[in-house]
């Protein structure tokens, strides 16, 4: 590859979008190009990484690389998106005549007047929603993700959704004040989820680049799949052009037929979304779980990064906004009302139980020294930082009304959030040495036109999924650089085992990025 400012690996041309439907053909496209790290640069990338004292990973929620950063300038946007991709398919093969945005009742939802069949601005006439305002949110899950990406085409977004062509809308992202920190250092433009689907799975990709096993999940939890290993849909279900997709599995079937499970699901222990059992022990949940949630997932014991990182004495934390409310307010009895857990209002932080993955973890129970040590509070974080006490690595979930999720926050609130959180760890005595990752745990089922990689090496049965935005920081990172080496949510994992020398998680796929490239 010739040597560019942006070492850019193209995925622009139709060819190249075609050879994503071969495994191999993408494989061995991408193994030629020099973004991705080989033997003859494991020195360099050393050198590089050895420079690296902290570690933050802010992880932020639901929205895809194009509708939010695809009118970055330089980088891989919805100007180099072919008809392919951006013409959206029925189910019966055919374009869509126009995208139309269901409501819950899935017939149009009012407000939104049907719009030609291509991506649209969200904050633009005819929408005319702006970012400060809440938004529908498209399902998000395992198996709906799997059909909308169609083999690469990307053009299933709209028909496996439950809000239709919304999936299609974009902001002009110039509003926001983290693109004026992706200006300033490295925006990575080839960066996808770790899994296929929603927060659960991919919260757990991201500590141990893997998928919890449920192996004794009731079938009210599993999934329902035709023959061709698609969700089976109900005999009510429409056409694209005339409502939403209806599925037997509800939320996209939490567990897989073989017991892993892939869409949210609880954790065993509080707070969880399932109150303790009536006189049980009030640090777990009821294990005979509730109706809508089910039962929550066993504790776990396949190894996390964490694991990893507290075999060989390196410090790290999981830090998480509301935690200590949320812990409180999880071990009431079970017939008091919460006011923390899933609670949309400006009082709540509303805390999101299945965005805490150490939380489904043996080793991080109730009561252990390894939990009180390592779980911790997002004020903890922010604490921290301004004495200098951050440990190696540090995680920071903020709280759901931070984490700009459509539906119950807006993107703003979130973005002030992560800027100010930003300029906290800036004003650190521990910047001058810190590496500062924020990415999205996945798309929110919003549409993004790059096909995710695939074949040996690359992706597995579990993703990678959609593009997610993603930001590098800090006084290391290449200034106005746009990083287009093929990352996933595993290259985080794979840098922190090789910045500490730790023993690598399975689930880390080999041919991924290491984020070196981003370091100067």
């Amino acid at each position: 590859m010739h040597p560019t400012h942006h070492a850019r690996i193209s995925f622009i041309s139709r060819s190249a979008r075609l050879a994503a439907l071969s495994a191999l053909t993408l494989g061995a496209l991408l193994a030629g190009c020099a973004a991705v790290p080989g033997p003859a640069a494991d020195g360099l990338a050393a050198s590089r990484m050895a420079r690296i004292r902290n570690v933050v990973v802010i992880y932020a929620e639901n929205h895809s690389f194009d509708n939010m950063y695809g009118l970055f300038p330089g980088a891989n946007g919805i100007a180099n998106a072919t008809p392919e991709q951006s013409t959206q398919l029925g189910h019966d093969g055919k374009p869509l005549p126009a995208l139309v945005v269901w409501g819950h009742d899935g017939k149009p939802a009012a407000g939104f007047p049907q719009m030609p069949n291509k991506p649209f601005r969200i904050d633009a006439p005819p929408i005319n929603r702006p970012p400060t305002q809440i938004v529908p949110s498209p399902i998000h899950a395992f198996f709906h993700n799997q059909e909308q990406i169609n083999g690469g085409s990307n053009n299933m977004f709209a028909a496996m959704s439950t809000v239709g062509g919304w999936t299609m809308g974009y902001y002009d992202g110039s509003q926001f004040r983290m693109w004026k920190w992706a200006q300033e250092y490295t925006l990575a433009d080839n960066f996808f989820m770790g899994a296929f689907g929603g927060s659960f799975l991919n919260h757990h990709y991201l500590i141990c680049a893997c998928a919890p096993r449920f192996d004794n999940a009731p079938a009210s939890m599993r999934v329902r799949l035709d023959g061709n290993g698609k969700l089976e849909k109900r005999p009510d279900s429409p056409p694209a052009s005339d409502g939403a997709v209806r599925v037997f599995s509800s939320g996209g079937g939490q567990v897989t037929p073989d017991g892993w499970a892939v869409n949210t699901t609880q954790p065993p222990y509080e707070p969880s979304g399932i109150p303790p059992a009536p006189g049980g022990p009030r640090e777990l949940a009821n294990p005979a779980g509730t109706a809508s949630m089910g039962q929550p997932v066993p504790p776990l014991t396949v190894s996390t990064i964490g694991d990893r990182l507290s075999d060989r004495g390196i410090s790290w934390a999981w830090y998480a906004g509301g935690y200590r409310q949320a812990l409180a307010d999880g071990e009431q009895p079970p017939d008091v009302k919460r006011k923390i857990i899933y609670v949309r209002s400006d009082s709540s932080p509303n805390f999101q139980p299945h965005h805490q993955p150490f939380n489904y973890y043996a080793r991080y129970a109730p009561g252990t020294a390894e939990r009180a040590a390592h779980l911790l509070d997002g004020e903890d974080f922010l604490a921290a930082a301004a004495a200098g006490t951050l440990p190696a690595v540090s995680f920071y979930k903020p709280a759901g009304k931070d984490t700009q999720h459509p539906s119950y926050t807006d993107i703003m609130t979130g973005d002030a959030h992560i800027a100010g959180v930003l300029e906290k760890l800036r004003a650190s005595p521990q910047w001058k040495d810190m590496l500062v990752v924020v990415t999205y745990d996945e798309n929110g089922g919003y549409w993004d036109h790059v096909p995710p990689p695939a074949g040996p090496g690359w992706g597995d049965r579990f993703g990678p999924g959609t593009r997610i935005p993603t930001l590098l920081i800090g006084p290391h990172v290449k200034k106005h650089f746009i990083d287009s080496t093929p990352y996933d949510t595993t290259s985080i994992l794979k840098f922190i085992t090789e910045r500490y020398g730790l023993q690598p998680l399975p689930g880390v796929r080999q041919r991924m990025g290491d984020l070196s490239a981003a370091l100067d």
